[in-house]
């Protein structure tokens, strides 16, 4: 019995902290895209990699709501992020990357994509019911 109480405790305290980590992160993101479009619009200016970080923080936020309303996490919003992030990286860093290494970050976005495909398969074809 006392085990179980013990047990249920951690269970409460880490809830607690997922929370709370789950709540920095939402303050976080909302205060970044704040200062990006504050910066947009102090310069009269939207690029595409200005866009591209807002649909980053975008991800970000709909990964944690997803999170609140059903307590879990696709492993498909990191991947998505992923993808994302590189195709940024691609887009900003395009002119200092060799052909080597922009083959790298294009065959890294296509790996993830067929992750993603894969994933995504995986859940509609082999699903995992209703209690998982």
């Amino acid at each position: 019995m006392r085990q179980n109480t013990f047990a249920q405790h951690a269970q409460s305290v880490l809830g607690f902290i997922e929370y709370v980590g789950l709540t920095v992160i939402t303050v976080a993101t909302v205060i970044a895209g704040s200062i990006e479009v504050s910066q947009m619009a102090t310069a009269g200016l939207v690029t595409l990699a200005d866009l591209l970080l807002l649909f980053l923080y975008l991800e970000i936020l709909a990964m944690v709501a997803m999170y609140f309303e059903s307590g879990k996490l696709p492993v498909r919003f990191p991947v998505y992020i992923a993808i994302v992030a590189l195709a940024r990286y691609l887009v900003l860093d395009m002119k200092n990357l060799d052909m080597w290494q922009m083959l790298g970050v294009t065959a890294s976005i296509l790996l993830l994509t067929l992750a993603v495909l894969a994933l995504r398969y995986g859940h509609v074809r082999f699903s995992y019911g209703e209690h998982e």
